[in-house]
């Protein structure tokens, strides 16, 4: 068969010269290729380091096998499409909203409270999102140092760092929006948290709080000593969204205790229930009402409960909501 006589002169090319040519050109392939993965692992954001609560965590790629801890970063994965990703939850505040519930529907729950370290590890996570920085201890989930030297990455929702300097003071709903869009970097889907906020940035802005002035209670849990959100926390952000004075907002904590006669002399307009399964809404109402002091209060007499749910209490997807749905009960209420 006659040579094509585009190839006759490498053909005529001695053995070396084609040898040495073929390893010069698969040294530049391989710069190419060395060149090209550096440039996708930069433009991915990856190797990641940042300051988590005071913790130093570097993540060389995207978090691929997670555990969480609280119903808030369960609810935040879920919200960026990342339910494939999760290999167990754990210490859950109640069903996830309606919209999360079919990507929820076969996610394996570790324990109702703080997993042990032990069944933590059993999941094989490499990386462990927990909402409170307590749930990385000796005692619950493990500690974070320990973790992190068998191979296990941790992050903390930021907005419950309680450090001076770390902790948001007060929360905002910009804070919350930032953290959103750091958990985009963290979990390598940026733009799935762009969206989010995009999103729950319009649905803050089309709220019209209340304009009645009315000053409000946020009554958590407690019988013999209430326990009420103060003054730079998640309550504290949910009812100026609203248009709520918080009767406790001079507390510069996210949660404070609160006498009885403390909330007798504010004489709250309306009192925020939170609706927990341990301490639900009727409880609240029925301690209030056969409470003598809480019995004369107006707002207990004239039934001016606001309820909201304890996973809405905490900085989280469910924050713009629970504005929402305060506004439209004290619109309800002729407030």
């Amino acid at each position: 068969m006659p040579v094509p006589r585009r190839l006759a002169p490498l053909l005529a090319l001695p053995a070396a010269a084609l040898l040495l040519a073929g390893c010069a050109a698969t040294s530049t392939a391989s710069s190419d290729a060395d060149e090209a993965a550096n440039a996708d692992t930069a433009s991915s954001g990856y190797p990641l380091t940042l300051d988590n609560c005071g913790t130093e965590v570097t993540l060389e790629q995207a978090p691929e096998r997670i555990v969480t801890i609280k119903s808030s970063t369960l609810e935040l994965l879920l919200a960026l499409g990342l339910e494939d990703r999760i290999v167990g939850t754990a210490f859950g505040d109640g069903p996830v909203p309606d919209e999360y519930a079919d990507a929820a529907s076969g996610l394996e729950v570790l324990s109702d409270k703080v997993p042990s370290q032990e069944v933590t590890l059993a999941a094989e996570p490499d990386l462990v999102f927990a909402g409170w920085e307590s749930n990385l201890s000796a005692e619950g989930a493990g500690d974070r140092g320990t973790l992190a030297k068998l191979g296990v990455a941790t992050y903390v929702a930021p907005a419950a760092c309680k450090e001076q300097g770390y902790m948001p003071n007060p929360l905002t709903f910009d804070e919350v929006f930032r953290e959103f869009e750091e958990a985009g970097e963290v979990f390598g889907v940026p733009d799935a948290a762009a969206d989010l906020v995009a999103q729950q940035r319009a649905e803050l802005d089309a709220i019209e709080p209340s304009d009645a002035s009315l000053t409000a209670l946020w009554y958590s849990s407690g019988d013999d000593t209430p326990y009420v959100g103060a003054g730079i926390g998640a309550p504290q952000m949910i009812m100026d969204a609203a248009g709520l004075e918080n009767v406790a907002a001079d507390v510069e904590d996210t949660w404070t205790s609160m006498s009885w006669e403390a909330i007798v002399a504010a004489n709250p307009d309306v009192i925020v229930l939170v609706d927990a399964a341990w301490n639900t809404a009727e409880q609240k109402i029925a301690h209030l009402e056969s409470n003598p002091a809480t019995a004369a209060l107006p707002a207990v007499q004239q039934q001016r409960y606001l309820i909201v749910d304890f996973p809405a209490t905490e900085a989280g997807v469910r924050n713009v909501g629970a504005v929402a749905s305060l506004v439209d009960q004290l619109g309800r209420l002729g407030g």
